[in-house]
């Protein structure tokens, strides 16, 4: 049994040295915002955008105006890409129920499912402007019954993106901002002189919109910790080169540092697939982001057999995982450490980016080994609660409490048990003792 690398990307040092140049130059950032508010995020809109407006938010007339510009069959797109979104976020969203039960007589245990009072939603612009990304952050947001959404896009050519507003919009922002980058993100957090400060960030974005959302963890909540988008394909020979190749740079072209590796057990699938790599980039038009995604992030791994594709695909817990094999479920079963399984050759990642219905906020970073994407439980809150209704019942778990607040030495809390036991169980405890055992 043999794992071989065909080919291999930068290295995790080399990854982090990438990262820690971005650290710094975030958190000076962050700080100017907090300290100036509009007067920052206004420099640095005209610096990174050229686009700095009286106001950053859109009015309902500009709204509309933006919408006008969209023609008929983009609205009718984004209308049914926002059908499917909306119903599997609904259907996950009914499975998400308030409980109450009584553990014992008088004592009643339950949680309620409460939504986060206000989140801010980025959509990243730049090179590519992410229509998608309104959908599965603010729809699932308002699903989810947000009362407060905020949204941010960074401005297209100097104007809001007629598509992204449309998209904010019928998704269910209260507030649209046509602002882009780490300066969105920490006004959105942190709040300036015109805009509230939000309880939570999601959204995705590029490293300095990525190293924002962590910094600014714990102050705010966040839906994850993003990176470059990643793809892996576990492929064996029952699928062609030219599939395969096509799925790895459909995602390399997110950017210069976006991962995309290849799993097989077909050296031949292997070789090939590398070769028709070299033939589609040169012809793919976003080639010039591609081909450095591929070359400094690219990887082949040929393994001999499917469980060391499985351990090897958990291992690097990628984002994206398109399993096209002659046994899709079994990696479905197995699989444990992703962001979103795409199964079988007439699935792909694109649709789930854009269209199918699920989110396409996912864990990067292996991330994927301890918490999966956005979905509407993560604009949830679950809340327990508890009373007891009867005398005996707070008497009787009164005196349990009170016995094990005494072994760890717990006076006050046991004090707090004793007074119940006292009150409604008519026990004299002397004070700061456990209570004593009472025989049925």
């Amino acid at each position: 049994m043999a794992i071989t690398y065909l080919k291999r990307g930068k290295s995790e040092a080399d990854r982090a040295e990438d990262d820690s140049k971005v650290r710094g130059i975030v958190e000076a950032t962050l700080a100017d915002i907090e300290k100036r508010g509009d007067a920052a995020i206004r420099e640095l809109s005209e610096k990174f955008d050229g686009y700095a407006p009286e106001t950053f938010r859109l009015t309902p007339s500009e709204i509309e105006a933006a919408m006008q510009k969209v023609t008929a069959q983009e609205m009718e797109d984004i209308t049914f890409a926002q059908k499917q979104i909306r119903g599997f976020a609904e259907a996950q969203r009914a499975s998400m129920t308030d409980i109450e039960v009584e553990t014992l007589p008088g004592v009643i245990l339950g949680h309620k499912n409460i939504p986060v009072q206000s989140v801010g939603c980025y959509v990243p612009g730049g090179k590519f402007p992410m229509v998608a990304s309104a959908h599965m952050s603010v729809l699932t947001a308002s699903v989810a019954g947000v009362p407060r959404i905020v949204s941010a896009a960074p401005p297209v050519k100097g104007a809001p993106h007629p598509a992204i507003v449309a998209a904010q919009h019928l998704g269910g922002a209260h507030e649209i901002y046509v602002l882009g980058g780490m300066q969105a993100v920490g006004a959105m957090a942190l709040g300036t002189q015109t805009i509230d400060p939000v309880h939570m960030l999601v959204g995705p974005g590029n490293a300095f919109v990525a190293e924002a959302k962590r910094q600014l963890y714990g102050r705010v909540g966040i839906d994850l910790f993003a990176g470059p988008t990643e793809t892996m394909v576990i492929a064996d020979d029952t699928v062609d080169a030219e599939l395969c190749a096509t799925d790895l740079l459909g995602q390399a072209e997110h950017g210069y540092n976006s991962p995309a590796v290849m799993v097989t057990n077909s050296r031949k699938l292997a070789e090939a697939t590398l070769a028709e790599i070299d033939r589609l980039l040169a012809i793919l038009p976003t080639a010039e982001t591609a081909s450095v995604s591929w070359r400094d992030y690219g990887e082949m791994i040929v393994c001999d057999t499917y469980e060391e594709m499985l351990d090897v695909a958990n291992d690097i817990a990628s984002e994206h995982v398109q399993v096209m094999t002659d046994r899709d479920d079994w990696f479905l079963e197995h699989m444990h450490s992703y962001g979103a399984l795409f199964l079988g050759p007439r699935t792909n990642v694109a649709n789930g980016d854009k269209v199918i219905g699920t989110n396409h906020t996912l864990p990067t970073k292996k991330a994927g080994r301890y918490t999966g994407g956005l979905w509407v439980g993560k604009f949830l809150k679950t809340h327990s609660y508890q009373k007891v209704t009867s005398d005996a019942a707070a008497a009787s778990i009164g005196a349990y409490g009170s016995r094990l607040c005494m072994l760890e030495g717990f006076v006050g809390h046991a004090e707090q048990c004793n007074v119940r036991v006292r009150r409604y169980g008519g026990l004299n405890v002397p004070y700061g003792e456990g209570a004593p055992v009472v025989k049925s």
